[in-house]
């Protein structure tokens, strides 16, 4: 199992001393998520040469891997122009994957919940133009659903992943997804169940439930907006049930990357980033 982290706290900081300050905290593995000079959100990559060849400097220098790099385009957006665009973001940002030596992605299904079957039939049309250049390249690919895509909860998106019918295409279970991925009809150990062999990739941090106290744990005004709201917070600031979590994962022998992905103590990142490495290499050895 490679227990990675989610280095977007660390942002501010070059690439080389992102790296060093990930190795230093204790982490062998980064998943390496947008960030401005590499692979921004929804933009071309602006990774060149020169920062690919620096980025791969500092890893060989510090020891640390890339598990999974993480691009977020807008591939199933309903607007074709934006997906053409995003299907030549994703091309380049998979060939600076095959450059960096890394041999898995992992993205989320983008598109708008309130255009679903326009926005899966344009995530299919990105699937026939993109899934041949990650097969030439080698390199898998995990997705997940995320609150605001056309796919939210977790069985429709696991069966979307089993539809692409490719043994390198697989799941992420992403922990502070946990309350919008449920429809209510289980919790995380029926969810993670159900993709089965395919929950190759786990995202954790905390977050608390939006729909307890009768829905009103948080308040958003005007009332009735369409808003989604999540945390990801340090492990046990939330109501994510932990216990259920992680003794899931050991019955199905999980042995996939393992992402603390904390986003919400940039103040304190490498405290944070710290005791959630802790936390998860004792859960995950027990």
């Amino acid at each position: 199992m490679k227990i990675a982290v989610d280095p977007f706290m660390l942002r501010g900081l070059s690439l080389t001393e992102m790296v060093r300050t990930v190795a230093d905290i204790g982490y062998s593995y980064i998943e390496l998520s947008p960030r401005e000079d590499f692979l921004p959100f929804f933009l071309h990559p602006r990774a060149d040469d020169g920062r690919v060849a620096e980025l791969k400097r500092a890893l060989t220098e510090t020891g640390v891997q890339l598990a999974s790099v993480l691009p977020l385009y807008r591939w199933s957006g309903p607007d074709e122009d934006e997906r053409q665009a995003a299907v030549r973001y994703w091309k380049r940002a998979i060939e600076i994957t095959s450059e960096l030596g890394c041999e898995v992605m992992n993205s989320e299904f983008n598109g708008r919940p309130e255009r679903p079957a326009e926005s899966e039939a344009q995530f299919w049309r990105s699937m026939e133009e993109l899934l041949p250049v990650f097969e030439r390249e080698g390199i898998a690919l995990n997705l997940e659903p995320h609150p605001d895509d056309f796919c939210e909860l977790n069985a429709p998106g696991v069966d979307l992943v089993r539809a692409i019918n490719k043994p390198w295409v697989n799941y992420l279970y992403c922990a502070p997804h946990t309350f919008h991925l449920s429809d209510g009809a289980g919790g995380i150990a029926e969810m993670m169940r159900y993709a089965g062999a395919k929950l190759r990739h786990v995202h954790i941090s905390d977050t608390f439930n939006h729909k307890g106290s009768s829905g009103l744990r948080y308040i958003t005004n005007p009332p009735g907006n369409p808003a989604r709201i999540h945390q990801h917070l340090d492990i046990g600031q939330g109501e994510v049930d932990w216990d259920e979590f992680f003794s899931t994962l050991h019955a199905m022998d999980f042995d996939g990357i393992a992402t603390v992905c904390v986003f919400a103590w940039e103040e304190r990142a490498r405290a944070s980033l710290t005791y959630n490495l802790e936390r998860v290499t004792k859960e995950l050895a027990a």
